[in-house]
C-alpha cells in the first residue's frame, strides 16, 4: 500500500541527541578521546579565561567545533555555524542540545582568537600523542621527517618592494572599483627586496624546479614508523634550509635514551645534517642523493636491513600531508603570521592522529 506524502510539521520531537547518533558512528570514539584530552586542559583554560565579565563560549565546545571544521572540511566559520544550526550530529559532538542557540560567526571567531593566542594546540596535540603511547600505538625507535609548503593568505599582488610600496607597474585601472591588472614581466622579485603587505612574514618560495613560486610557509612533521602517527610538528618560514633546521630542532627536543633512526627524502642528504644527527645519537636513514655529487650516507648505514625498511616506511609521511591538505584545510591557510598558521597546523595534525587512532583501534587484534 502506498504511503501518503503528508508534509505537516510536528510540534514535538522525542528522544535525545545521544539516542539519534548510531552506536557505531565513527565520531563516537573520536569524541571519547577528545573529551579525555579536554579534561587535561582544564588548568590551561583557567589561565586563559578570567573570572570577571560575561560568560564566553566554553573552550571545550569551541575546540570540538574547530575539530569538526577540520574533519568535515568546512571552509568557513559561517558555514560551520550554519551546519550547527540544523545538523544534529554536529550538535551532539560539540555538546549543544537540540534547542541551544548557535553562536554568531563573529562571536565564534573572536572567542577562537583567544585560544589562538595561547599554547592550547600544542598541549592538545601532546595529550593526543600521549594517548596513542598509552595504547601502544607508537614506535620509540624509528621516525620519519618531512616538510611541506602551506600557501599563505596573501596574493601575489601584495608582494611589493620594501622601500617603495608603489614599485608594481600598475596601469590606470579600467574601472576604479575593479581589481587592477598587474604586469610582473621583466621585474625581478625576491624576498630580499620585496615583502607582502598582507602577510609580511610569508616568503616567496618553491620546492621543485619548474614549479610556481608562491607566498607560503613551511610545515614540518615527525612521524613514527609503526603506524604513521605524528609525534612532533613545527611551522617555519619557507627557506632552502628550513626542512633540515626544523628536523634538527625537533630531534633535539626528544629525550634520547638510546639510539634511534630518522628517515627522510633526498633533501636531507647533506654532510652537515648527517653529522648533526649522529651527534644527537640519531642514525640518519635519509635517501641517498647522488645527483652530481657524493652522498653523505655511505655503506655503514645502507648495508643494514633497517635502512631499507626505513625507506619503505618514510613514504607514509606523505599520507599525513595528503590528509591535512585535502581534508584538514592546510593547503591554503586562512590565517596570517607564523604563530596562528602554526597553531592551526598543529591542531590539524592532532585531528589526523585522532582519525588514525580511531582506525587503528577499530581493527581486530
Amino acid at each position: 500500500m502506498r504511503g501518503e506524502d503528508i508534509q505537516q510539521d510536528e510540534l514535538f520531537s522525542y528522544g535525545s541527541l545521544e539516542e539519534r547518533v548510531p552506536a557505531d558512528h565513527p565520531l563516537r570514539p573520536i569524541r571519547a578521546m577528545v573529551d579525555e584530552a579536554l579534561k587535561s586542559l582544564d588548568g590551561r583554560f583557567e589561565e586563559i579565561y578570567g573570572e570577571d565579565g560575561r560568560k564566553s563560549i566554553p573552550p571545550e565546545r569551541l575546540l570540538r567545533a574547530l575539530l569538526l571544521q577540520i574533519l568535515y572540511t568546512v571552509r568557513s566559520e559561517r558555514m560551520l555555524m550554519e551546519q550547527l544550526e540544523y545538523n544534529l550530529l554536529f550538535r551532539w559532538f560539540v555538546g549543544l542540545s537540540a534547542n541551544d542557540p548557535v553562536w554568531h560567526p563573529t562571536v565564534f571567531t573572536k572567542n577562537r582568537d583567544r585560544l589562538l593566542e595561547g599554547a592550547v594546540a600544542e598541549e592538545f596535540f601532546s595529550i593526543v600523542v600521549n594517548q596513542a603511547r598509552q595504547k601502544r600505538l607508537l614506535s620509540d625507535d624509528h621516525f620519519t621527517v618531512d616538510g611541506t609548503l602551506i600557501e599563505a593568505w596573501a596574493g601575489q599582488k601584495s608582494f611589493q618592494g620594501k622601500k617603495d610600496a608603489q614599485s608594481l607597474k600598475l596601469p590606470p585601472p579600467e574601472d576604479p572599483g575593479s581589481n587592477p591588472t598587474v604586469n610582473f614581466r621583466k621585474e625581478k622579485r625576491s624576498n630580499q627586496t620585496h615583502q607582502s603587505l598582507t602577510d609580511p612574514l610569508a616568503r616567496l618560495f618553491k620546492k621543485t624546479q619548474g614549479a610556481e613560486a608562491k607566498l607560503c610557509y613551511m610545515g614540518h612533521v615527525v612521524t613514527e614508523n609503526r603506524n604513521g602517527l605524528v609525534v612532533d610538528t613545527r611551522l617555519t618560514l619557507a627557506t632552502g634550509t628550513a626542512e633540515r633546521d626544523a628536523a634538527i630542532a625537533m630531534m633535539e627536543q626528544k629525550p634520547v635514551e638510546r639510539r634511534v633512526t630518522l628517515s627522510g627524502d633526498k633533501a636531507y642528504d647533506t654532510q652537515a645534517f648527517v653529522e648533526k644527527l649522529r651527534g644527537l645519537k640519531v642514525t640518519p636513514h635519509v635517501a641517498q642523493n647522488t645527483t652530481n655529487r657524493r652522498s653523505a650516507i655511505d655503506g655503514r648505514t645502507t648495508r643494514h636491513e633497517g635502512y631499507a625498511v626505513s625507506q619503505r616506511k618514510r613514504k607514509r609521511v606523505e599520507e599525513v600531508f595528503g590528509w591535512m591538505k585535502t581534508i584538514g584545510l592546510q593547503r591554503k591557510t586562512r590565517f596570517r603570521g607564523p604563530d596562528r598558521v602554526g597553531w592551526m597546523f598543529t591542531f590539524a595534525a592532532a585531528a589526523y592522529n585522532l582519525v588514525r587512532m580511531r582506525n587503528l583501534l577499530a581493527q581486530p587484534a
